[in-house]
């Protein structure tokens, strides 16, 4: 763990004494854990608890529509939880002992989506995607839920969107911390294509890390999916945490 230095004097009847104080940093990494669409914060949990053990403060949380607001999902919109998620991440950063300088956020499908926009909006040091979704930018305050029915997000995520085209992938063209994307072998819901449209999107990241999980589908429906994910991004932030306090300030946030 990294030290704070600074110099003092100790004051003596004849004058002073020369002194160093060195003392461990006591602020601590952040990360901020987002689910998909039609999931909810249990899934990262676990995830997070594994973070905690690397020294991190954690936070998960359920979006409106999601959890106890299960109800209200028919008319939320998008506007609706990027304010869930800006709140979320205030919330997070308002704890004493976080250091606002080492924030992550990860995110999956939907919330994958929305962290990246998060970027633009909030200090992120490390960007964790896992399938990130991609949307049309038209009907932003539309429901979320009829985007599905006025848009053909199946054919827009089959084709590669440039980054000036979508408001998610201008943040990523933006984002200058590091970045890990992970993609599912077989996923029909967010297809290569879309994935491609990201990895693109990232050439200002600091870092890129892409990884495919082998015979994955999008839910990681399967056990062996869900532990080769979840070893994925605990060595993947066990490496960002293990650098930052090293001293490699790289990638700091915009």
């Amino acid at each position: 763990m990294t030290a704070e230095r600074y110099g003092v004097q100790i004051k003596l009847e004849r004058g002073y004494l020369d002194g160093t104080v060195l003392a461990p940093k006591t602020a601590v990494p952040g990360v901020l854990f987002v689910h998909g669409w039609g999931g909810s914060q249990e899934q990262y949990l676990e995830r997070a608890r594994q973070a905690v053990a690397l020294g991190c403060i954690c936070l998960t949380f359920d979006l409106t529509g999601h959890g106890r607001t299960q109800d209200e999902q028919q008319n939320v919109t998008r506007e609706t939880n990027l304010q869930d998620l800006l709140a979320a991440y205030d919330a997070l950063v308002a704890h004493p002992s976080i250091d606002r300088d080492a924030v992550a956020v990860v995110g999956s499908s939907y919330g994958g989506y929305l962290a990246t926009i998060l970027t633009e909006l909030r200090p992120v040091r490390w960007l964790g995607l896992r399938v990130p979704a991609l949307y049309l930018d038209d009907g932003w305050n539309t429901p979320k839920r009829a985007l599905h029915v006025e848009h053909d997000l199946v054919a827009y995520r089959k084709r590669i969107v440039a980054s000036s085209d979508n408001r998610a992938l201008r943040a990523a063209a933006r984002f200058g911390g590091d970045v890990l994307l992970v993609e599912s072998e077989h996923d029909k819901i967010v297809p290569h294509p879309a994935i491609a449209s990201y990895l693109q999107a990232f050439l200002s990241a600091h870092s890129l890390t892409y990884r495919i999980i082998a015979g994955a589908d999008h839910g990681l429906s399967d056990d062996a999916s869900q532990r080769a994910y979840t070893s994925l991004l605990m060595n993947w932030l066990t490496e960002m945490v293990a650098g930052q306090r090293a001293g490699d300030r790289g990638g700091a946030p915009h």
